[in-house]
């Protein structure tokens, strides 16, 4: 696996890469769709071939308590699995185990219960790789602590010593061939447990990194603020993975500063609720203004949705919560934030 960076923003820190995966090549930067169960909901995998999707993330939390790893495992890897044989990220589960209630946290992992069935687990940081080597994506990521609150200084520095305790442990015991591991920097707001983060991380050495513990609650200028004071610190050589974020108007400002991967769910999350992306902003397509109107969801796109589908008709499929109304929205949006970051790295390339 290999990353190259091929061009740079003459004005901003913005770079253009190459990211060459046994999957395929991705071009960065790049938007993740979220396949959290294995599948972008409403959507197949030949819908996100169609529109150009280059890379998916899953959730190894998520897909250990459903279908359960074996399955995966003997069908051969999430690739056969789902049917998508480009590039794949699983992202280790630790924000979603500790936004659950009721965890207990020591040094050696985390112990939870399930929300589907009750039944108690105990996730550490050698069973996370454990279980992300047989998923079988392409990238993985190392078990992190990402704390609740983002401005409680305490807990944000023991995520910061806990991070790196089990970095230290997933380095270790990751041995699987063509697939990569990333580390993840915590630290919350807090500039000085960035820095020491950063330099423990730095020291096991990935092939990439996310950026953890961010939109999680604290002000978007903090967001921008101590994003700026990571990339700063990190490798120029390296991947920049902002984990969870993905609107827009954030993605701008984030690669400006030299992010190359996001992810969000947001995307079809509001799809599936009724907002619709366009080049004018975000719209709500329930709106009763839309109740005769002709036109494309995004006259300026041309996704076989906004070729041939009203804003009147997808109004009120998703009214009248007709699941097909959730999928033409949702396979608009995915299509609108891909084109979105295609736009981005020609703009880069002609800087």
């Amino acid at each position: 696996m290999e990353f190259e960076i091929i061009k740079k923003d003459k004005k901003t820190n913005a770079r253009v890469g190459i990211l060459k995966t046994p999957h395929g090549i991705v071009h960065t930067p790049s938007f993740m769709p979220v396949a959290t169960l294995a599948n972008v909901k409403t959507l197949t995998s030949e819908d996100l071939n169609e529109i150009g999707v280059e890379i998916l993330i899953s959730n190894a939390y998520h897909l250990y308590l459903k279908p359960g790893i074996e399955v995966i495992e003997k069908i051969g890897g999430i690739h056969r699995f789902m049917n998508w044989k480009k590039p794949i990220i699983t992202d280790s589960g630790g924000f979603q185990i500790f936004s659950l209630e009721n965890v207990k946290i020591n040094e050696e992992g985390v112990i939870f219960k399930s929300k589907i069935d009750g039944s108690t687990h105990f996730i550490t940081p050698e069973k996370s790789i454990q279980i992300q080597e047989k998923i079988g994506a392409d990238i993985i990521m190392a078990f992190d602590y990402c704390p609740r609150n983002w401005n409680d200084y305490e807990e944000v520095k023991k995520s910061v010593e806990l991070t790196v305790k089990w970095a230290k442990i997933c380095k270790e015991k990751h041995k699987k061939e063509n697939q990569e591991l990333f580390g993840i920097i915590q630290g919350g707001i807090y500039s000085e447990l960035r820095e020491k983060c950063i330099e423990e991380i730095e020291k096991i050495g990935f092939f990439g990194y996310g950026f953890g513990g961010l939109s999680i609650g604290e002000p978007f200028e903090e967001t921008l603020k101590i994003t700026e004071f990571i990339i700063k610190n990190l490798p120029e050589n390296k991947l920049r993975y902002f984990m969870g974020i993905g609107m827009p108007e954030q993605i701008i400002k984030l690669v400006e500063l030299g992010v190359d991967l996001f992810d969000c769910g947001m995307i079809t999350h509001i799809a599936r609720t009724g907002s619709t992306l366009t080049k004018k902003g975000k719209i709500n397509i329930k709106a009763g203004k839309y109740k005769f109107d002709e036109s494309p969801l995004d006259p300026e796109c041309d996704c076989f949705v906004c070729k041939n589908y009203t804003r009147a008709y997808i109004r009120h499929l998703i009214n009248t919560k007709e699941i097909t109304g959730l999928r033409l929205n949702s396979y608009h949006n995915v299509y609108f934030i891909t084109r979105f970051m295609a736009r981005l790295r020609e703009r880069i390339l002609n800087s």
